[in-house]
């Protein structure tokens, strides 16, 4: 921050931290409070554009209030050494109108020529064990009382826009592709089978009342016209059996 700037939002917690399992996506929060009577805009970046999605990734905080961001680390493919993430987030906010609507936020308005205000606040990655079950004994976080990071120290790095909801990384959306298409196959598949089965099982009866009732005809045929009652009863039941498994 700049000797002109005040803080504008509060922000909880100062380190991300995700429980890091391999092949998974994982999600933490982070809250912005606005405790001043001015309404606040804030814009989200990131060192790893490609790796994260935020939800949402700019917006507008409301004078007296807060509002919660979603991190999501996309799933990764093996753990870094030594569990040790260098990844950052940068939280910038500026003074707005009470007319001002999220989809008015431009990356322009915190720059230093718009001269705005700028309020900005460096954020860790940090990476941590995934809970255990039983459920987890909740140990209170110190980062939420800790000093600010010093915007002095790491101006090497380089900040860029996050990704939203809208615009996630491809990784994401071919992830979700693959096991959508994959949860499709295994259904239609299921479903195919079960017809195949039903359909031949049909057959094959049909199959076998035909012969009965070719059998049943020839019988007739060989009393020379002398068919009985009993006959005439078996011939309607199985013409009326066989139509209905053909209409089945």
């Amino acid at each position: 921050m700049g000797p002109d700037s005040k803080e504008l939002l509060g922000i909880e917690p100062l380190e991300l931290q995700f429980p890091f399992e391999t092949k998974k996506q994982i999600s933490c929060s982070m809250q912005l409070t606005n405790g001043t009577d001015d309404y606040i805009a804030f814009k989200v970046k990131t060192t790893s554009p490609k790796k994260y999605c935020v939800r949402p990734n700019s917006g507008i905080v409301p004078p007296r209030s807060t509002s919660n961001v979603i991190v999501t680390m996309q799933a990764q493919k093996e753990a870094p050494p030594d569990m040790q993430c260098k990844d950052k987030f940068l939280v910038q906010s500026v003074i707005v109108g009470a007319d001002t609507s999220a989809r008015d936020i431009t990356g322009e308005m915190f720059t230093k020529e718009s001269g705005n205000v700028v309020d900005e606040v460096k954020l860790k990655v940090v990476y941590v064990p995934p809970p255990k079950p039983p459920s987890p004994v909740h140990e209170g976080s110190e980062e939420g009382s800790s000093p600010r990071p010093s915007l002095s120290n790491g101006n090497n790095f380089n900040y860029q826009e996050t990704m939203s909801e809208s615009d996630e990384p491809p990784l994401f959306s071919a992830v979700k592709a693959h096991k959508d298409q994959e949860e499709l196959t295994s259904e239609t598949s299921a479903l195919i089978s079960r017809l195949t089965e039903e359909r031949n099982s049909a057959i094959q009866q049909n199959n076998k009342l035909r012969e009965e009732l070719d059998l049943v005809r020839r019988e007739i045929s060989n009393r020379n016209g002398g068919f009985s009652f009993v006959f005439v009863v078996a011939i309607a039941l199985l013409g009326i059996l066989l139509g209905f498994i053909m209409k089945k």
